[in-house]
């Protein structure tokens, strides 16, 4: 432990292309991206099942298949293909980062109040009007809920792109394994976690700004009340 605290004492951990500001922003980079992506290809079909009921066990089951591929596993298997670069840990985190999204969205949509979206259409709501001022405010826990879990798995993540010569705090993880410097591996580590927990913090904060304050639960209510949004999307498939 001493010497963990000894590598974030060193200053010069903090400067330079290997200093922590650098690494904190590569990782940061790799992150955002890949949730971005995920989130442009994961909304827009959770609400389009979600909201047409068609194609929800298909296509809900497609996505929650890719959970149990193994990321690493993919890397390599796409550096094989493109070569060494950006694109193969960003492909394998966007993989990563889908399923929760689409599974959150569409779980979302499905839980809104049935009775809630007649009433829209009985006003003369169009359908896009119902999707997109009735559903989607409703089902925002969920789908921030989805978009909080893939970034946590994305942040802990990341640290493949390290595998392929890229940046982030997984360079400390890699490097320090290469020359056995445990305390290096373990700083690298403490990074990633905090950096987790940060990004969950931020998010909880957007989550709360954005959902109306009458959709909002008592955390002991969130608990009985609002299961997980991959276990919704599995009974509701």
């Amino acid at each position: 432990m001493n010497a963990v605290l000894n590598w974030f004492a060193d200053p010069a951990n903090w400067s330079g292309p290997d200093g922590v500001p650098t690494r904190l922003a590569e990782h940061l980079f790799y992150t955002v991206l890949a949730v971005v992506i995920a989130a442009v290809i994961g909304i827009p079909v959770g609400l389009a099942v979600g909201h047409t009921h068609r194609g929800g066990f298909l296509v809900v089951g497609m996505a929650n298949s890719l959970r149990a591929l193994p990321t690493l596993g993919l890397l390599v298997l796409l550096v094989g293909f493109i070569g060494i670069g950006l694109g193969a840990p960003l492909i394998a985190l966007v993989v990563l980062a889908v399923p929760p999204i689409l599974a959150g969205t569409y779980a979302g949509v499905q839980a809104v109040d049935r009775a809630i979206v007649d009433a829209a259409r009985g006003m003369g709501m169009s359908e896009r009007e119902v999707l997109l001022r009735v559903e989607l405010p409703n089902a925002l826990p969920l789908v921030m809920g989805g978009v909080r879990s893939a970034t946590l798995q994305v942040v802990s993540t990341a640290t493949i792109a390290a595998f392929v010569s890229l940046g982030g705090f997984g360079r400390y993880i890699i490097d320090g394994l290469s020359v056995r410097n445990y305390a290096e591996m373990a700083a690298g580590s403490i990074l990633v976690a905090l950096l987790a927990v940060a990004a969950d913090l931020l998010l909880a904060g957007v989550q709360r700004s954005v959902v109306s304050p009458g959709l909002r639960l008592p955390r002991g209510a969130r608990r009985r009340r609002a299961p997980d949004a991959a276990s919704v999307a599995t009974s509701t498939t």
